[in-house]
């Protein structure tokens, strides 16, 4: 009897480079075209507006020195090579888990190359409304954020490490 072999997981690395791409791409525009705090409004709600981010998500420990960088850079080193891992580990029909995976690491590394070269995260998708003003972000940020919400999605849903339903309770 022969065993089928399942394709792993890191096929799913692609979407990582991707995402990759796409934020280092609009970060290197946004660097090129803008000054600092300059702000293009693209929506009445929306603009582009350059900012360095020297902290993590909401500018997280922004005014703590400098170690700040060096943690989240390790944090996402360890982080992408911790899902790296149990992404060669699942069959790559596993698409919510994979995606999910994929997603945070391609995220992941694309604030880390920032922070390695420039010392900071460069942000630029900035919401607002009247007075409110929600903190600037960038593609990276929402690879993260929608990977985190794929992994909700698989719990709440229940497919299995195998690509199979599986309930959960």
């Amino acid at each position: 009897m022969t065993e089928v072999k399942q394709k792993s997981g890191l096929i799913w690395l692609v979407l990582s480079l991707l995402l990759f791409a796409v934020d280092y791409i609009t970060k290197a525009v946004v660097v090129a075209n803008m000054k600092l705090y300059e702000s293009i409004e693209i929506l009445p709600i929306f603009n582009f507006t350059y900012m360095h981010n020297y902290g993590a998500a909401f500018s997280f420990l922004s005014d703590a020195g400098g170690w700040q960088r060096w943690f989240f850079s390790s944090i996402a080193v360890v982080i992408s090579l911790l899902l790296t891992y149990w992404l060669k580990k699942l069959p790559a029909k596993s698409w919510v888990l994979c995606g999910a995976y994929s997603m945070v690491i391609g995220g992941a590394i694309g604030n880390l190359v920032d922070r390695l070269v420039h010392g900071y995260v460069v942000d630029f998708l900035h919401f607002y409304y009247q007075d409110w003003h929600y903190p600037a972000f960038n593609i990276a940020d929402i690879a993260i954020v929608c990977g985190a919400g794929l992994l909700l999605f698989d719990a709440f849903t229940g497919e299995g490490a195998d690509g199979s339903q599986e309930k959960k309770a």
